[in-house]
C-alpha cells in the first residue's frame, strides 16, 4: 500500500520557507508564471541568459526547464543551469513543450534528457512521444487522453529514475514503482495559455521544499492546482474571471482546504 501524501504539510513548508525557484520558461509563460509562484507562496527568478544561468541555478532551491519559446542562446543557458543544479544537488523539472515538433526540439530534448531531471511534467502527448511512440500532439496542444500515456510515464521515469507526471482532465504522477492520480481542476483551464507552464514551475518549489522526495512533491504541487482550479471554475464566468479567481484562490488556500479537497488516489 502507498502512503498518503501529507499534502497540507507540504503546503505549509513551502510557504514557511518560501523556495527560491530558477524558471527558464517560455516569453508566453514569464508572467501568468511569476504570478502563479508568488500566490501560491514561492519566489520565482526567470533567469536564463547563459552568462548567469548556471551561477543562480547554484544558489536556487531549484531549477525548472520549459522549451516553450526555445532558441540556442536559450539552450545554452538551460543546459548551463542543468549542470550547475545537478553539480549542487538541486531538483530540477523538465517540461519537454512540443519536443516532438522539429528536430531542434528533438535535439534539445535529447540533450536535457541525458542530464537526468528530476522531474518530467508533461502532457499525454508530449509524455507518449518521449518513449517513441505515436502521439497526437499538434504543436503545443495535447490530442492524447491521460490514460493513453500512463504506460508510458512508467517506462520514461523507469529508463530515466526520474519522476513523470502526465497533466491533464485527471492527472497522472509515476516513480516507475509507486502511482497516483490526481482528480480536480477546470475545462477552463485549457483556455488560459500557459497555465501547465506554470505548474511546472510550481512543481520546483515543491521539489525545492522536499528534495528528497520528488514524487510526494510532484503530487502536492498538482494537488494544489486541481483544488485552486476546481474552486476558481466553480464562480467563473469565462476563462477571464477564472485567471483572477485562480489566482486569489491560489493565494487563500490552505492546508486544512487542501486536505479536505483534493482527490488523490493510487493508481
Amino acid at each position: 500500500m502507498q502512503d498518503q501524501v501529507n499534502l497540507g504539510a507540504l503546503l505549509d513548508a513551502m510557504r514557511g520557507n518560501p523556495p527560491l525557484v530558477q524558471c527558464i520558461t517560455n516569453f508566453v509563460a514569464m508572467n501568468i508564471a511569476a504570478n502563479v509562484m508568488l500566490a501560491a507562496g514561492a519566489s520565482p527568478a526567470m533567469v536564463h541568459a547563459e552568462e548567469e544561468a548556471g551561477e543562480f541555478a547554484a544558489i536556487s532551491g531549484a531549477l525548472t526547464v520549459n522549451i516553450g519559446t526555445l532558441s540556442p542562446g536559450w539552450l545554452a543557458g538551460m543546459l548551463a543551469a542543468v549542470r550547475s543544479a545537478n553539480h549542487a544537488g538541486k531538483p530540477w523539472v523538465l517540461d519537454p513543450v512540443a519536443h516532438y515538433a522539429t528536430a531542434f526540439r528533438r535535439k534539445a530534448v535529447a540533450q536535457l534528457l541525458e542530464l537526468r531531471p528530476t522531474i518530467i511534467r508533461g502532457n499525454a502527448s508530449e509524455i507518449i512521444a518521449l518513449t517513441g511512440g505515436n502521439s497526437g500532439g499538434q504543436g503545443v496542444d495535447s490530442r492524447d487522453p491521460v490514460d493513453m500515456a500512463e504506460d508510458s510515464a512508467r517506462q520514461l521515469a523507469s529508463r530515466h529514475g526520474c519522476v513523470v507526471a502526465v497533466t491533464g482532465a485527471t492527472d497522472f504522477v509515476t516513480d516507475g514503482h509507486k502511482a497516483q492520480r490526481v482528480e480536480g481542476g477546470s475545462p477552463l483551464m485549457p483556455r488560459i495559455t500557459a497555465l501547465g507552464c506554470s505548474l511546472t514551475c510550481l512543481v520546483g518549489a515543491f521539489a525545492a521544499t522536499a528534495p528528497g522526495n520528488p514524487f510526494d512533491a510532484t503530487v502536492a504541487a498538482l494537488a494544489v492546482f486541481a483544488v485552486a482550479g476546481e474552486q476558481a471554475g466553480a464562480a467563473a464566468d469565462g476563462p477571464g474571471s477564472f485567471s483572477w479567481r485562480f489566482l486569489d484562490v491560489l493565494a487563500t488556500l490552505d492546508a486544512e482546504t487542501l486536505t479536505a479537497k483534493a482527490r488523490v488516489v493510487v493508481a
